[in-house]
């Protein structure tokens, strides 16, 4: 399995261990800059505004107490219904 191209995550993972961490493995960080930084990092904020997209959609998945819960046992049904949902919470 290929590793990650960039990591998009928020403020809180703003440490330059983690960066350099990410750096060592060739991933970019899209993650914005705290107000203690001095010299703050450059963000492509094109793909940190796709973040939001994502948190959202998790947020409607959480809704489902079928999904939240995690009622199913195994990773198929648990799987099928994660992409049941998503299609119905997207498609309205």
């Amino acid at each position: 399995m290929a590793p990650p191209r960039r990591l998009i995550a928020d403020k809180a993972y703003d440490a330059d261990s983690f960066r350099c961490w990410l750096k060592a493995r060739r991933t970019k960080a899209v993650i914005p800059s705290t107000a203690s930084q001095t010299v703050p990092h450059p963000l492509d904020r094109a793909a940190y505004r796709r973040r939001n997209l994502i948190e959202r959609l998790f947020g409607r998945l959480k809704n489902w107490r079928r999904l939240a819960t995690r009622y199913d046992k195994l990773a198929r049904n648990y799987l099928a219904a994660l992409a049941l949902v998503a299609v119905a919470t997207e498609w309205t």
